[in-house]
């Protein structure tokens, strides 16, 4: 059989309850538009030729393809170069599979683990562990998040675990080409306010050390905006016109705040950055159906005993979301961090 790790988010940005079902070839998420994958594949061919015939540097290369592949993701209606190509890897293997039985993974946004090898597991900073490591460090003062939206998280073991099941459940069947959710949203839904109350409430039992010295100090309550356009308006207003206004003066008097004014430039950029990336996660409004999952935790639970059951357990619906991030998440992305 065929397992495949895909993700929930090739449902773009829909609203709503969204289904476990697979994608068609050539389906795309804007109306009046058809995906053809073997013109995408020459474009991104041709776009390589002009690049090479014009003796672009490795930087321009790989910027100019990046900025490719945003433009053909939005042109679809997906918000970024991965979970694009994510659905094209979903529609090939269902096309192609022929007998062989496919089970799709769509797990939501992954977090430390839960249980196995050892609670709080991770590998490197990813996703909202940003929001937790700026709030340590005291350099993020603020961010991108609705505190009433659903933050769809789900710890690592768990998907490893649903994956282990379903390959164990279809293994034998031919006609298998199923798509399991693994996510938390309609289980067991965990607004984004729960994730900065226990953060708040964590550090401010566990100061961490954040001056040069190693001095502990005060921390401020990491403030949210719940749209793209208001944190943009505030960000113009406290960053990007004062930069201005050090960049007319570094022209003015020939350069002496150039270092300054590259340090300041490279945060507001990264800072921005950040926003475009998490922004489709941090204000997604839709929730993800897990019937298919469900229907297999049923059955796990009754042609297994009690000890299967528990050492591959994959339902959030166990999981107590305040208790989960200030005892294991947060201080294993902490751990991440020092190491």
């Amino acid at each position: 059989m065929l397992l495949h790790v895909s993700t929930a988010y090739v449902a773009g940005e829909q609203e709503g309850l969204i289904p476990e079902k697979p994608f068609l070839m050539g389906e795309t998420l804007r109306m009046g538009t058809h995906l053809d994958i073997e013109s995408e594949q020459n474009l991104i061919k041709e776009t390589m030729r002009e690049l090479n015939a014009n003796c672009s540097t490795k930087k321009a290369e790989r910027r100019a393809m990046k900025d490719l592949g945003l433009k053909r993701a939005r042109n679809f209606g997906w918000s970024n170069t991965y979970v694009f190509t994510k659905a094209l890897g979903e529609m090939m293997i269902g096309h192609l599979r022929a007998d062989i039985p496919v089970v799709i993974i769509r797990p939501s946004i992954i977090t430390s683990t839960l249980k196995e090898p050892f609670p709080g597991w991770t590998e490197g900073i990813k996703t909202i562990d940003t929001i937790i490591v700026g709030y340590a460090k005291q350099t993020l003062p603020f961010f991108l998040a609705d505190l009433d939206l659903i933050m769809d998280v789900i710890p690592g073991d768990m998907v490893v675990n649903a994956m282990m099941v379903s390959m164990s459940a279809h293994s034998e069947d031919q006609q298998a080409h199923i798509i399991y959710h693994v996510t938390s949203s309609l289980r067991n839904p965990a607004p984004y306010a729960v994730l900065s109350d226990s953060g708040h409430r964590y550090f401010f039992d566990n100061p961490p050390c954040t001056g040069r010295n190693g001095e502990f100090v005060q921390l401020k309550k990491m403030r949210f905006f719940s749209t793209v356009e208001r944190l943009i308006m505030y960000m113009t207003i406290k960053y990007k016109l004062p930069l201005e206004m050090l960049h007319l003066a570094n022209i003015l008097l020939w350069g002496v705040f150039s270092r300054h004014y590259n340090e300041a430039r490279r945060k507001y950029r990264f800072v921005m950055q950040l926003i475009e990336l998490y922004a489709p996660y941090a204000l997604f409004k839709g929730c993800f159906d897990d019937m298919n999952s469900q229907k297999l935790r049923m059955a796990m639970n009754k042609h297994q005993n009690i000890n299967v059951a528990y050492c591959f357990d994959f339902d959030p619906k166990s999981l107590d979301w305040d208790d989960y991030f200030y005892s294991v998440h947060i201080p294993g992305v902490l751990k991440i961090m020092d190491d």
